[in-house]
């Protein structure tokens, strides 16, 4: 999993998404902080007295309804504890990354960044000293950077700015289970506008974005459903009957 794409994909959702404010960011990036000191595990426990205040939140009920926002949104899965010992369950959802394979590997750079927010101050045994001489023990730094070793990472980068064709984008909302209606519209649209955001930047992940596209066109569509119901019923509330007897007393 590569973080960095991993956060780009992120604050580009951010970018569209309106339900966020700014506490549902704070906590999102606590959150992150998290996965990343335990490795980008499947999976991770987490303290809320601990991520209230990285997170600069101070009330509970502001917490518990963020964290359930993110859950409801797929930003990430929440399994609450009801053990007071034990703190809840965090499964953070890939997003913009789906390309690469899922790996589980060492990597000094994840190691140096979790080091950065949660120090090891004990000393640690190396497991395996050579010739069976005597253990080596090390400290890890309390401040400064760690020096980490020169990675050559030639791997090439795909990059997935835009589709090249509707029917790419249509294959796209058939895997997804999308309206293909959406499809036409979404491609339309921003092959029109160049593939640029309304604010001139262009679009660097075509897939988060027609992700995002369906979201709000889901709740467009809701939200006129509740507006056509509720007009409805302030007609039929109106009705009068033509049929009066104004001669009974009042």
């Amino acid at each position: 999993m590569n973080y960095i794409k991993q956060l780009n994909a992120a604050f580009e959702k951010f970018y569209y998404d309106d339900r966020l404010n700014p506490t549902h960011i704070s906590l999102y990036m606590a959150l992150f902080q998290e996965w990343n000191s335990s490795r980008f595990a499947k999976d991770f426990f987490v303290n809320r007295r601990d991520l209230m205040q990285v997170a600069k939140i101070g009330s509970k009920s502001t917490y518990h309804r963020c964290v359930t926002d993110l859950d409801t949104w797929e930003y990430l899965s929440y399994f609450p504890s009801n053990n007071p010992y034990k703190g809840s369950k965090i499964k953070m959802t890939i997003i913009g990354t789906g390309d690469e394979p899922e790996q589980d590997h060492y990597d000094p750079k994840l190691e140096q960044l979790a080091e950065r927010y949660h120090p090891i101050t004990e000393p640690i045994m190396n497991r395996y000293p050579p010739n069976n001489g005597p253990a080596m023990y090390s400290k890890r730094p309390l401040g400064g950077q760690a020096l980490v070793p020169t990675i050559n990472n030639t791997k090439p980068i795909k990059h997935n700015k835009h589709p090249n064709s509707l029917r790419i984008v249509l294959d796209f909302f058939c895997e997804k289970n999308f309206n293909p209606e959406y499809a036409k519209e979404f491609y339309e649209y921003y092959e029109h506008r160049q593939w640029q955001t309304s604010d001139g930047s262009a679009v660097r992940d075509w897939r988060a974005l027609a992700k995002y596209w369906v979201e709000k066109k889901s709740l467009m569509k809701e939200k006129n459903k509740l507006n056509k119901r509720q007009a409805s019923h302030f007609r039929d509330n109106l009705r009068t009957t033509k049929d009066k007897d104004y001669g009974q007393p009042l």
